[in-house]
């Protein structure tokens, strides 16, 4: 998602949008964004997971709801994709998650920006009613909005997990009875290690910390490499496997809440 400075900086677009968007504003800044698609297109791995299999099945529409096969879910979690990342990037994880027992829903962003689409789970939450709690979250950007979005909704949300994020200093979460899982790299060069740390005066006390050891930004997709960012000493499978494990820990986690 990010890349240099922040977006707000490089683009005078988005600043006109941000003018008539408060939410756009805190998010721009707080997470840098790129002013162009990261490295190459969606990798293949990527366009394969789009496709369900015994465990999963794959809808694709206005979203991409990834389900178990065999069992009707009752937690489920929202995906806010990263600043002009391709939202397929993200099939891969979404599919293990699912796997796992959960409902997971990609929602597409316009421009695949999230700050033009932090509302989105307004219209997927209720398309979905045998769901009946809630996680959302999102990579970079797509974190920082669903960070927004579970200030304003606590209650209709119980989970926020963060791939390589952190909320808007707006979004102060410090009070909040949401659970949360923080998931970085301490390769990270875009959200960097010293940046995650800082978030925490804006989480709650009880958020769940996994640093995954080797790695950075881009890894957290299927997607080309990004400027600024930090190498990675694992594999972009090891990777997922670590993300999806820890989201899948805060998700089991909702289920067991009274």
């Amino acid at each position: 998602m990010t890349r240099g400075r922040p977006f707000c900086a490089r683009s005078p677009w988005f600043a006109a949008i941000a003018a008539s968007m408060l939410l756009s504003v805190a998010a721009g800044c707080a997470t840098k964004a790129s002013d162009g698609r990261p490295g190459a297109s969606v990798q293949p791995e990527a366009l394969a997971a789009l496709h369900g299999d015994a465990g999963v099945t794959v809808e694709l529409g206005r979203w991409a709801v990834f389900a178990p096969a065999s069992t009707v879910p009752s937690t489920g979690f929202v995906f806010y994709p990263g600043g002009r990342v391709d939202w397929r990037s993200y099939a891969p994880a979404a599919r293990e998650i699912a796997r796992a027992g959960f409902l997971v829903v990609i929602a597409p962003m316009p421009l695949d920006l999230a700050v033009l689409g932090g509302n989105a789970a307004d219209r997927v939450i209720p398309a979905f009613p045998s769901v009946t709690r809630w996680a959302i979250g999102g990579h970079s950007l797509g974190g920082v909005m669903a960070a927004s979005y579970a200030r304003r909704h606590e209650g209709l949300v119980a989970g926020l997990i963060l791939w390589a994020s952190y909320p808007a200093g707006s979004d102060d979460l410090s009070a909040s009875s949401l659970r949360v899982a923080s998931i970085s790299g301490d390769r990270d060069g875009l959200s960097t290690p010293a940046e995650i740390a800082a978030s925490r005066a804006l989480l709650p006390a009880s958020t769940v910390w996994t640093v995954i050891e080797g790695a950075n930004h881009a890894q957290f997709g299927w997607y080309g490499p990004q400027k600024g960012d930090g190498e990675a000493s694992i594999t972009r499978e090891a990777q997922e496997e670590a993300v999806v494990a820890a989201s899948v820990a805060l998700l089991r986690s909702l289920e067991a809440a009274p």
